[in-house]
C-alpha cells in the first residue's frame, strides 16, 4: 500500500509532466530542432556501461577469512614432511585421546564388577536367594 505522501507526490509529479508537455508544443521548431541535436550529441558522448558478471563471494564471521576462498595467485608448493606431520597432529591426537577415554572406561567397569562380584561371594546370603524371585520376601524375614 502506498502512503499519503506517496500518492501527494505521485499526483505532484503528473502535474508538472503535463505543464512540460504543454510549454513544449509552445515552443518554436528552431528551438526543438536545438533540443534534438544536443540530445543526439549528449548521447552520442554518453560512454557505454560495462556490464560485469556479479561476484559471489561467502561472507564470513571474521575479516580475512575471505583469502582463504581466494582463487591462489602462484601455484601451490608441497608441503615439508614436518608439514604434513603438523597438519595430521590433531587428528591423531583426537583418535589417540578417545581411545584412551575408552580404555579408562572399560577399566573402571571390570572394576565395579569385580567389587560387586566380591560383595556378593562375601555375603551370608546364599547364592541361590538371587535367582529366586522372592528374594524381597526373603530380605524381608532376615530383618
Amino acid at each position: 500500500m502506498s502512503s499519503a505522501a506517496e500518492i501527494k507526490e505521485s499526483e505532484f509529479a503528473g502535474k508538472i509532466r503535463r505543464a512540460l508537455d504543454e510549454s513544449a508544443a509552445d515552443l518554436p521548431a528552431a528551438t526543438l530542432d536545438r533540443l534534438a541535436g544536443a540530445r543526439r550529441l549528449a548521447l552520442s558522448r554518453k560512454k557505454p556501461e560495462t556490464v560485469t558478471a556479479p561476484a559471489f563471494v561467502p561472507v564470513l564471521a571474521h575479516a580475512g577469512a575471505g583469502a582463504a576462498f581466494a582463487p591462489p595467485s602462484e601455484p601451490k608448493r608441497r608441503l615439508s614432511p614436518l608439514g604434513r606431520v603438523l597438519r595430521v597432529w590433531p587428528l591423531v591426537a583426537l583418535v589417540g585421546g578417545i581411545t584412551v577415554i575408552a580404555y579408562w572406561e572399560n577399566l573402571q567397569r571390570s572394576a565395579e564388577l569385580a567389587d560387586i562380584d566380591a560383595a556378593m561371594l562375601n555375603d551370608d546370603l546364599p547364592l541361590n536367594a538371587y535367582l529366586d524371585h522372592g528374594f524381597n520376601a526373603y530380605l524381608s524375614r532376615a530383618r
